[in-house]
């Protein structure tokens, strides 16, 4: 997982139609069901990536992308970049270090802690693990991170990546696949009832469980270091933007996939241009 920026978690709350009493009332008129769900507005289309399209990875600082980006993905407190495929980053399984008191103050029992009530945390990224475990849970998180992923949609981003779809690999197994899978496809449905594409985040052990979850493309970081770009691209048919950090990663996705993927090299706070630490190249 890369490293993200922190972002406020206060977003444009989405308009909830009232489908129920609009029904009741239509057959106090004498309509009939038919009619009523003929004039329901149907959900905004889904738009897939490009395969092999030239893309940026942007989600530590927004910034003109370099001439001939088609596609960047951005935190979701940025702008879209006009014109281009823009996929909105959203940390969706863990939270992010100044965050923590957010949650801690208005869904205490949704943050995953240990036998001595303590929050796990992803010790690389200092990120307290949130609580897939049990139904209830998920679907009270969906309710929070649903609003995200249709702010979103609302800011003009085509798609959207929940990251960390791998927490259970460090919660010290009081997590399973099982569980965030299941919480992956609540997201995947909130994305498509937005009219957004969702993607894989990294987690090639899930990639059997795509389908299932809903998921509509792969954002893939270091398949290249850890040679699991061949199957991200046979799942997702080539629609995977690849992210490298290493030089001998991004050499090796370039010389198997750079004809098929979509692949980038980042620094790993990716910084914007003009940082010392800046680097952005493609194959």
């Amino acid at each position: 997982m890369s490293k993200h920026s922190a972002v406020p978690f206060l977003r444009r709350r989405s308009t909830v139609a009232a489908a129920a009493v609009g029904a009741a009332a239509a057959l106090g008129t004498g309509l009939t069901l038919s009619n009523v769900f003929a004039t329901t507005t149907a959900a905004p289309k889904v738009v897939l990536p490009t395969a092999n399209a030239t893309f940026d990875y942007q989600i530590g600082a927004a910034y003109t992308p370099a001439k001939g980006v088609t596609a960047v993905s951005r935190d979701r407190s940025a702008k879209p970049a006009k014109g281009l495929y823009n996929v909105c980053y959203v940390n969706a399984f863990q939270a992010q270090p100044d965050a923590l008191s957010w949650w801690e103050k208005k869904y205490p029992d949704l943050i995953l802690r240990d036998k001595n009530n303590r929050p796990v945390i992803d010790e690389d990224w200092d990120e307290a693990l949130l609580d897939t475990s049990t139904a209830d849970k998920r679907t009270r998180l969906a309710k929070v991170v649903g609003e995200w992923v249709d702010g979103c949609a609302k800011s003009g981003f085509q798609a959207v990546e929940p990251d960390n779809l791998d927490s259970y690999d460090r919660s010290g197994g009081r997590l399973t696949k099982a569980h965030n899978a299941a919480f992956a496809k609540l997201l995947a449905d909130r994305a498509h009832a937005a009219g957004l594409a969702i993607g894989q985040k990294n987690t090639a052990d899930l990639l059997s469980d795509r389908t299932k979850i809903g998921f509509d493309f792969a954002v893939a970081e270091e398949c290249g270091q850890y040679n699991e770009c061949g199957d991200f691209a046979k799942a997702y048919s080539n629609r995977v933007f690849v992210i490298e950090y290493e030089d001998s990663g991004f050499k090796r996705a370039c010389a198997g996939f750079g004809t098929k993927l979509s692949i980038v090299q980042r620094d790993l706070d990716v910084t914007a241009r003009g940082s010392d630490d800046y680097v952005f190249r493609t194959c």
